[in-house]
């Protein structure tokens, strides 16, 4: 909050005179206003502990106060290097974090604005003042939602009051209280308590003239040990802590240092750890262990009661929330703010930049208001959206809404390279997930077929954003296979060319039908829904005669049988596998990828809802899709469109290359999905906890923490649901942190003796809107599911997770024209 200076209104008017009489002085003299400038501050070259600095780690955090120091306090020491990696698994830490739960108030009326200012006018630091203490004592979350508005018009950056409030007012309570929760933490978890544990030490800079210039504070220190502890929530260590730390090493010698992080140092931390002890042993003759480092994974959870009314909620993934024209999907409570889900997921979504320069804008000012770290790994563009997909849905129920977790990798360098687009990738999976349900299974189909030009699509499939990446991923898959063939690119592509049957020493080229097909996936049921562990796509090939021919071009057309055949078992061989490892890890398919992982949840939910009824179930085969329709920017995207591009391309060809064969030169021009079958896989709990050690944890905690990484990995886990039961009552505006504020240190507590030492459902037939049928019960796995067509659907995990892109599938074909060299 800025502070504003109130001058008595006798003396403003002398101010006034004196200030004017003064300038007129300065000008008549010099001719210029007199402007005196602070002399710069000399860099530090000492340091020394400030006097009565600290207190107690375990009173600090209520905590008894112990007699003594335990013998394994402390944190413990990696004996082979700077580092200690602890392999437990991840814990908890909390915080509060009242004023999220007024993260639904919107930008103030007029009449809002006057109400918020009346309490002390002409005087915003009072009038702030003034509804805090009215808040305080009323408890009514109206009089909290004023001190916010009072507070947003005090702010004088002239920012809009949404960015105000998450960037600024959410950001000080964070920055107030998660360091502290951490703290709280690490002092339970390694018994840093009695005499020898102060927490919040601050050792005063000096320049050479021995004025002071700076400070540095430490969260831990160790009276016996004489080592300074810095907790880090995000493991993330500033060059300006940094320089300080090299200066109070050079002062007070027998001192060392040891940042503690919750988060996985990367490579950039782990050097600063390492450059900072070389230098410091540099500075004590050799001496080792004067720097080290502890990573220690823990995922903070703020603690927010949400209140009806005042609280933000998403409509992404709530089945009671979604609008559209007709009377199945009008299942709508009264407003945003009361109807949708709540987590993390959607807040770091909705926190992230909408484009790459917003989310550049949002990650310097958070960085420069991020005193203490308290950041999650990698700020707000921490998080590649782009892979962010469906990894768990569960809770499902009538009334019950759904929970959720979606899986998204961390940027490498988001300070530089920061992840965007959160809500618009959040909107596509909910969407799709819902256009899976409300239609019915035989509308999933697209097809780029010369020969077929009215069947691309199913219309109402054709209207939404699920049918948009399907038939997009079917044109870009056709542009990928001409890049493939591509001799020049592709050692794989002078492979098929020198082994293809060959007329008059021309090869000739492969007509054949792409389509992209679920692999072996796996997933595991249990805890109430459904983990969906790993989706990959494969990619099929075969031979596919057509009766159309573009104008001009040479085709063989007298190929026997055997020779179809092995030109589909050499694309198969030598251009499949480019294309199939793009579509399962190129960017280019990351929207498919996620479209996908929301069929396979969706047909959970077919199969849960089948056996009783639950919030989706007017949903379900409801064949009204108006409430999911093609956002921005793909709002004028139409499958006629993408159709005349097929064409364009199949006539006109888009990968030319040449080649030569028998002294002749051939100039030669090339140019849908279909998951109509799933291969299961139903991995049993042991093998579950096995390969997936902790993911159950991991996934209940990313409905709670912003920052859950998987383990040590830069996966990120974050997830949101129903908000349960909301309060009506304020929870109380910004609390005081829950350690004490730091008094003076007096007396100084005598150190113990010796320095401490570390120490499966049946599946659904789903056609035409009728009930599902029953599987085999003989299959220990699951039984196969029908999505409208003939062809039986294998199971993931007993589930029917099925993509079904039928009709035409995806035709390659080759234009060619001769240039002979004689």
């Amino acid at each position: 909050m800025n502070k504003l200076l109130r001058i008595p209104s006798r003396w403003r008017l002398a101010a006034r005179f004196t200030a004017a009489f003064g300038l007129t002085a300065a000008v008549t003299v010099t001719g210029l206003p007199a402007v005196h400038a602070a002399p710069p501050k000399l860099p530090p070259v000492s340091a020394k502990m400030k006097p009565g600095s600290g207190q107690r780690c375990d009173v600090r955090n209520k905590l008894p106060a112990a007699a003594k120091t335990p013998a394994n306090s402390g944190f413990p020491n990696d004996l082979t290097g700077n580092l200690y990696k602890d392999t437990a698994l991840p814990r908890k830490f909390e915080y509060d974090l009242p004023g999220q739960a007024y993260d639904g108030l919107k930008t103030p009326t007029a009449d809002e604005k006057t109400r918020a200012l009346s309490k002390v006018p002409g005087d915003l630091e009072k009038n702030v003042a003034a509804w805090k203490k009215a808040a305080d004592i009323s408890k009514k979350p109206e009089d909290r939602a004023m001190e916010i508005y009072a507070r947003y018009f005090a702010n004088k950056e002239g920012l809009g009051f949404k960015h105000w409030f998450d960037k600024r007012y959410i950001r000080n309570q964070i920055n107030n209280h998660k360091g502290s929760g951490f703290e709280r933490q690490l002092v339970k978890d390694y018994r840093l308590v009695g005499p020898d544990w102060l927490c919040e030490v601050t050792v005063e800079l000096f320049d050479k003239n021995g004025d002071k210039v700076g400070e540095r504070r430490y969260d831990a220190y160790n009276q016996k040990t004489k080592e300074f502890n810095e907790f880090k929530s995000n493991s993330k260590l500033t060059a300006k802590q940094l320089a300080k730390d090299r200066v109070v090493a050079k002062s007070m010698p027998k001192h060392t240092f040891r940042f503690i992080g919750a988060k996985k140092f990367t490579k950039g931390q782990v050097k600063h750890i390492n450059d900072l002890e070389r230098d410091v042993r540099a500075m004590r003759n050799g001496k080792t262990g004067q720097v080290r480092g502890n990573q220690r994974f823990y995922n903070p959870v703020p603690k927010t009661t949400p209140i009806r009314g005042f609280s933000d909620h998403q409509r992404w993934f709530a089945p009671a929330c979604q609008t559209g024209g007709g009377t199945r999907t009008q299942l709508l409570a009264a407003g945003a703010n009361n109807c949708g889900t709540r987590g993390p997921a959607n807040q770091r979504a909705i926190s992230s930049g909408k484009t790459l320069e917003e989310a550049k804008r949002f990650q310097r000012d958070a960085n420069r208001l991020d005193p203490r770290g308290t950041l999650p790994r990698g700020g707000p563009g921490g998080v590649d959206f782009t892979t962010m997909e469906l990894r768990y849905v569960g809770g499902l129920g009538k009334g019950k809404g759904m929970q959720y977790s979606m899986r998204a990798d961390q940027m490498p360098d988001p300070d530089n390279n920061p992840g965007f687009g959160g809500e618009k990738r959040m909107q596509l999976s909910s969407d799709a997930l819902f256009t899976w349900l409300a239609l019915t299974p035989e509308k999933f189909w697209v097809n780029l077929n010369p020969d077929q030009p009215a069947k691309v699509m199913d219309a109402k499939f054709g209207k939404t954003d699920a049918g948009r990446v399907l038939l997009d991923a079917d044109l870009l898959m056709k542009y990928d296979f001409s890049e493939a063939l591509n001799p020049n690119k592709h050692v794989e592509g002078k492979r098929y060319w020198d082994s293809a049957p060959r007329r008059n020493g021309m090869p000739c080229f492969p007509g054949t039908r792409f389509w992209i097909e679920p692999d072996e996936a796996k997933v595991r049921e249990q805890d109430g829904g459904i983990y969906i562990l790993d989706s990959p796509m494969d990619v099929s090939a075969e031979w596919l005669d057509v009766d159309y021919t573009v104008p001009g071009s040479t085709e063989c057309t007298d190929l026997s049988d055997a020779e179809k055949k092995r030109i589909e078992a050499s694309v198969n061989a030598n251009i499949v596998p480019i294309i199939q490892e793009r579509v399962n890890k190129d960017p280019k398919y990351a929207e498919l990828r996620a479209v996908y992982n929301a069929r396979v949840a969706a047909e959970y939910i077919r199969q849960t809802d089948a056996k009783s009824p639950t919030d989706f179930h007017q949903i379900i085969n409801s064949n009204d899709v108006s409430a999911w329709p093609i956002r921005a920017p793909h709002q004028d995207w139409t499958r006629e469109k993408v159709w005349d591009k097929y064409m364009k391309s199949y006539k006109e060809g888009i990968e030319w290359f040449e080649l030569e064969y028998g002294g002749k030169i051939y100039k030669q021009g090339v140019g849908g999905v279909d998951f109509s079958r799933q291969p299961k896989r139903n991995i049993s709990k042991t093998r579950f906890n096995l390969e997936n050690r902790d993911l159950d944890n991991t996934t209940r905690n990313s409905r709670e923490s912003d920052d859950t990484s998987y383990r040590d990995t830069d996966t990120l886990y974050l997830g949101a649901g129903p908000s349960g039961d909301e309060s009506g009552e304020d929870p109380g505006g910004d609390p005081t942190p829950t350690p004490t504020p730091t008094p003076s240190h007096t007396g100084k507590p005598t150190p113990s003796g010796q320095p401490s030492t570390p120490g499966t459902p049946d599946p659904t037939h789903s056609s035409g809107g009728q009930p599902p049928a029953a599987s085999d019960p003989g299959d220990p796995d699951g039984d196969l599911a029908d999505t409208g067509s003939n062809t039986p659907i294998g199971l993931i995990a007993g589930i029917a997770a099925v993509l079904a892109a039928a009709g035409g599938g995806l035709m390659w074909w080759m234009r060619r024209h001769r240039t002979a060299q004689e």
